[in-house]
């Protein structure tokens, strides 16, 4: 550990409040009375004293920039004007993560002029009160739980604090770099190992309770001529046009993993060597932008990491059409070859509700029935499937009521069947389930959105949920230090310090 020595002269001209302040607290824990302290007693003590100790510790290195600060005759600015009137002693507020200091610099102006203050441009001062270390604490709060929770937790831990409309706004502008971010050359890009691995993209979509304002067009006239059967709750089949999709997407990349049919279907047959676990998986989800705009930021993330196309592209999808609809444009845009392959599962849960209708009160029947479906469609003969849940709903003298599960299963195969060659997805070691986009609906959107009684307007939704993505992604350490340096750029476009002219003796 490299030490740093500390002249008296030193500690006394700024740091003397932190002495104060630590030889204050050693007395307290050496006192009589805190002999007969719990240890959980002694850590509040610790706490509370420390958070002001490290609040005066800023403070006095903020005072000790303000006296080392340089006198000039004039500044010129980042206007390029010279700003020769000179005021000292100018201060400002900066609640930190440890509480309130005060930042003291001086300022230079000229009439009609903007007063420049250089000390505020060497320290990256934020326009508003709240000091980046505060903001850093405040959004792994936010992207946790309620804005009203992270409020609440900052106030129990003591040291800055941040009220509940500020803090929504501090996360939409955290937020504001997240495409630019993204658009950085990718450190270590590239699959590098040929055939050796797959590059995913899968992409589904969640719905998010909003404000009436922050609903699409469409969604928002269907509220407004709503006619509801009964007034307490929504009747079969009613929709209660609240809510605006988010489209959730992720690329990953993982290695082949070939496998049979049998080792699919029978829990005895899986494969011995260990499932490959999906890595530089990155997620996000978009409100804001509509799904069009979202696929093609899925397939710009793949090209980052592949711009080659080394290695094997599988999008992984659930059928749904626009979303079909986009990827293979996306595709043709990009002029890129990609497999797509569709969700077993959905093949699945079609499959089960045929059996139900024509097995409904044959259980093991059913399972069976069930199990030789899937175990066809694996192999490569879907159609085959399909042609012959046709004709058991009419060997079974189904009603067309009765007979719809069945009809719905064969027309969802027979759609669909370029996307079910599973028997070539699975030699060639392709996932063929969207488990990973699912759980990432389920995680990065539910379990923050869906909080009891939220209604998100679409400016704080949007934040929240490329904050989250961040997080989820493992990107949010290097996001916040790529966010401070835009800021720095964007508050102080000029040189970092105003340049400086004759400096006064």
């Amino acid at each position: 550990m490299t030490s740093y020595p500390i002249s008296s002269a030193t500690i006394e001209t700024h740091y003397m409040d932190a002495c104060e302040q630590f030889e204050h607290l050693v007395g307290r824990l050496k006192h009589p009375e805190a002999q007969k302290l719990t240890h959980g007693e002694v850590e509040a003590v610790i706490h509370t004293e420390g958070m002001e100790l490290l609040r005066r510790l800023a403070q006095g290195y903020l005072d000790q920039r303000s006296a080392q600060e340089p006198i000039r005759d004039k500044v010129i600015g980042e206007d390029g004007l010279s700003r020769t009137h000179r005021r000292v002693g100018c201060q400002r507020r900066l609640e930190t993560r440890f509480g309130e200091v005060s930042v003291t610099r001086r300022g230079y102006g000229a009439p009609g002029l903007q007063s420049v203050f250089p000390l505020d441009a060497e320290l990256n001062l934020p326009p508003d009160k709240y000091s980046h270390g505060l903001r850093e604490a405040l959004v792994e709060e936010v992207i946790r739980g309620s804005f009203d929770e992270a409020v609440a937790h900052l106030e129990r831990s003591g040291g800055g604090q941040v009220a509940k409309r500020q803090s929504e706004e501090v996360a939409v502008h955290l937020s504001q770099d997240f495409d630019a971010f993204y658009r950085q050359p990718r450190v270590g890009a590239g699959g590098g190992e040929g055939d050796a691995k797959i590059l995913v993209i899968t992409a589904d979509g969640k719905g998010i309770v909003m404000h009436p304002n922050g609903l699409r067009e469409a969604t928002r006239r269907a509220m407004e001529q709503e006619t509801r059967k009964q007034q307490t709750r929504l009747s079969p089949g009613e929709k209660s046009h609240r809510k605006r999709m988010a489209t959730v997407v992720s690329v990953y990349e993982i290695d082949r993993y070939p496998r049979t049919p049998e080792q699919i279907l029978d829990p005895e047959h899986r494969p011995e060597h260990k499932r490959p676990q999906p890595c530089h998986k990155r997620t996000w989800a978009r409100v804001e932008a509509d799904l069009k705009a979202v696929i093609e930021q899925g397939f710009q993330e793949a090209i980052r990491r592949d711009p080659d196309q080394r290695l094997h592209w599988v999008v992984l999808t659930d059928g749904q059409e626009d979303l079909l609809r986009q990827v293979y444009a996306a595709a043709k845009r990009y002029k890129v070859e990609i497999t797509v392959v569709q969700d077993f599962v959905h093949v699945l849960e079609y499959l089960w509700k045929a059996g139900h209708a024509l097995h409904p009160e044959k259980p093991e029947a059913r399972e069976s029935w069930v199990q030789d479906r899937a175990a066809a469609v694996l192999a490569g003969r879907a159609p085959d499937v399909a042609v012959g849940l046709r004709r058991a709903a009419t060997r079974k003298q189904l009603s067309q009521n009765e007979r719809k599960p069945v009809d719905k299963a064969a027309d969802y195969i027979e759609n669909n069947q370029e996307r079910l060659q599973y028997d070539q997805a699975l030699a060639q070691g392709l996932p063929i389930a969207t488990g990973v986009i699912e759980g990432a609906c389920s995680h990065l959107v539910k379990d923050r959105m869906d909080i009891t009684g939220a209604r998100w307007s679409l400016q704080r939704a949007e934040a929240i949920l490329k904050l989250r993505s961040l997080k989820i992604s493992g990107d949010l350490p290097a996001y916040m230090a790529f966010h401070f340096r835009q800021e720095a750029r964007r508050n102080y476009p000029g040189p970092p310090i105003p340049v400086v002219c004759d400096e006064a003796a």
